[in-house]
C-alpha cells in the first residue's frame, strides 16, 4: 500500500533572470517496506524532488500525497515533525550537542519526558552498531561514517515511519558506505520503513528494490 505518492508534479524556479523546469511531471507510488533509489546526473531535479517529498518545497503544480492527504493542504512542519525523516550528506549533527542529546532531540520535540527519550536514544544507537562509549562524544570527535550512523540513529527516533535520504553515503569510504546502506536496507525490509534515497552511487542503486532514474526533470521509464 502507497505510503506517499507524488501526482504530475512540477517544480519551477522562477527568478527575475531566469526560469526552470527542474522537475516535469512526476507520479510514482511509493510502499512501505522497499528501499528506493533515485538517479541521474547532476541538476536532473533529485534533490528538487527529494525536497518536494520532505515537505521544504510545495509543487508549482500537482500533489505531493502522504496517506491520502496532499501535503499542500497539511501543517508541514507537523508532517516534517512526525511523518518524515531527512538524512543528508553533510549530517547536520548539533556540534555542541553530544551523540545522546543530539538522538535525543527529536523525541524531546514531540514532548517525550526526558528519562525515557535518553532510554530511547541507546536503543536507537545500539540499533546502527554504537555503544555507550559513544554517548559522550561530541561530533567532532567522530568519523564520518559514525557520524552518520549517529544521524540514522536520530531519523528512528523521529518516529517517522519514512526516511529520506540525499546522498547519505557522499561523504563516506566504501566500507562506511555498505554499512550505512546496509542499515538502511535492513530497516526498509525488517521493519518496514519506506527509504527513498537520492544518490549518485551506482553500487547501492543496483541493490535498491526500485530505481528512480530522472534526466532533465523527467522520470525516465
Amino acid at each position: 500500500m502507497s505510503v506517499l505518492q507524488t501526482k504530475n508534479v512540477h517544480y519551477i524556479y522562477q527568478s527575475k533572470y531566469q526560469k526552470v523546469h527542474a522537475v516535469k511531471g512526476i507520479s510514482y507510488d511509493f510502499e512501505e517496506g522497499k528501499f528506493y533509489a533515485i538517479v541521474g546526473k547532476s541538476g536532473c531535479g533529485k534533490t528538487t524532488f527529494l525536497s518536494m517529498l520532505a515537505g521544504l518545497d510545495t509543487p508549482t503544480d500537482g500533489e505531493v500525497i502522504h496517506n491520502g492527504k496532499s501535503t499542500t493542504e497539511s501543517n508541514r512542519d507537523e508532517y516534517r515533525l512526525r511523518s518524515i525523516s531527512l538524512i543528508c550528506q553533510s549530517y547536520n549533527l548539533f556540534p555542541l550537542l553530544t551523540v545522546e542529546e543530539n538522538v535525543m532531540y527529536p523525541m524531546l520535540l514531540r514532548g517525550e519526558k526526558q528519562t525515557d527519550a535518553k532510554k530511547a536514544s541507546h536503543a536507537k544507537l545500539t540499533d546502527v552498531g554504537l555503544n555507550e562509549s559513544y554517548y559522550r562524544r561530541l561530533p567532532a570527535m567522530l568519523s564520518g561514517g559514525e557520524q552518520q550512523r549517529v544521524a540514522i540513529a536520530r531519523a528512528l527516533a523521529s518516529d517517522a515511519r519514512i526516511i529520506l535520504a540525499d546522498e547519505p553515503t557522499g561523504n563516506l569510504d566504501t566500507e562506511n558506505s555498505e554499512i550505512v546502506f546496509s542499515l538502511l536496507q535492513r530497516l526498509a525490509h525488517e521493519e518496514g520503513y519506506c527509504i527513498i534515497v537520492v544518490t549518485h552511487d551506482m553500487a547501492i542503486a543496483d541493490k535498491a528494490d526500485e530505481v528512480l532514474r530522472l534526466k532533465d526533470g523527467l522520470l525516465m521509464e
